[in-house]
């Protein structure tokens, strides 16, 4: 009984196995900084792929690629990790703090921000083209980072109740619902429900690229995958998609990067 259970445990441990195993990679950048990398092996992984969080550098790798490879990668890689932890140690340092912070971004540009006493926390675009942070002298920082949440989620439901008439004819039905989250990478998704989540950060960047971001999820109902009909698909309805990724690829860690520091606890 007891040499079964040590060959159980053994399967469960042998590198075909089905769970995710986890180890570190201790790397050394072209600044002569040492960095700790986590090492992910995930049976769902198709590729190996590189990340930057809050939480640190990953690297995921497919169950049958090797730990040169994988080491490989990550060097390959070095000048990308280190733009990225630049971009997460601006973010560190951009909280939102009460009669300091003085811009905040929005619709791909840092709009000045000016503060106000008022009766409630507030947060609120004005005609002159500033915006306005109305809060009580008791407001914590809890209060205020939620009504820079509820300020973003408000213009991104804006903007998506302005674009949305432009292109549901045509498509089978219009998503059954959408939501508003912080995401790591991805920036949208359609659920099988028809739910659409969308990230929080799209009202940071220009207007241009958040409508392809819609547009892209929406053509989801007419093809669920990336196939050469679903591009032809958004193409017809987004003719500029292309310059809209690319811009999101350059910016979009940085603006994911800027919500979390405001955001942050």
């Amino acid at each position: 009984m007891h040499s079964l259970l040590r060959l159980l445990r053994a399967a469960r441990a042998a590198p075909g196995s089905s769970a995710v195993q986890h180890d570190r990679i201790d790397l050394v950048l072209d600044d002569g900084r040492r960095l700790d990398v986590a090492l992910r092996r995930d049976p769902r992984a198709r590729r190996i792929k590189l990340s930057v969080d809050e939480r640190g550098a990953r690297l995921t790798l497919p169950m049958r690629a090797s730990r040169v490879a994988g080491d490989r990668f990550l060097h390959e890689h070095r000048d990308w990790l280190t733009q990225q932890l630049a971009a997460q140690a601006l973010a560190a340092g951009m909280a939102l703090r009460r009669d300091h912070t003085s811009s905040l971004p929005l619709h791909g540009s840092d709009v000045p921000l000016r503060w106000e006493r008022g009766r409630t926390t507030r947060l609120d675009l004005a005609d002159d083209g500033c915006l306005h942070f109305s809060t009580p002298t008791h407001a914590g920082d809890p209060a205020l980072r939620r009504a820079l949440k509820d300020f973003y989620e408000a213009r991104a439901r804006a903007a998506v109740g302005q674009w949305l008439p432009r292109y549901v004819p045509g498509l089978p039905r219009a998503p059954r619902r959408i939501v508003f989250k912080r995401t790591s990478s991805l920036w949208g998704s359609m659920a099988p429900d028809g739910t659409m989540a969308l990230d929080l950060a799209l009202p940071l960047a220009r207007p241009a690229a958040f409508e392809y971001v819609l547009v892209h999820e929406l053509c989801h109902l007419l093809q669920a995958n990336h196939s050469p009909r679903f591009w032809r698909e958004v193409e017809a309805r987004f003719p500029d998609w292309r310059r809209e990724r690319e811009y999101l690829r350059g910016e979009g860690r940085t603006l994911k990067a800027r919500l979390r520091g405001l955001l942050a606890g």
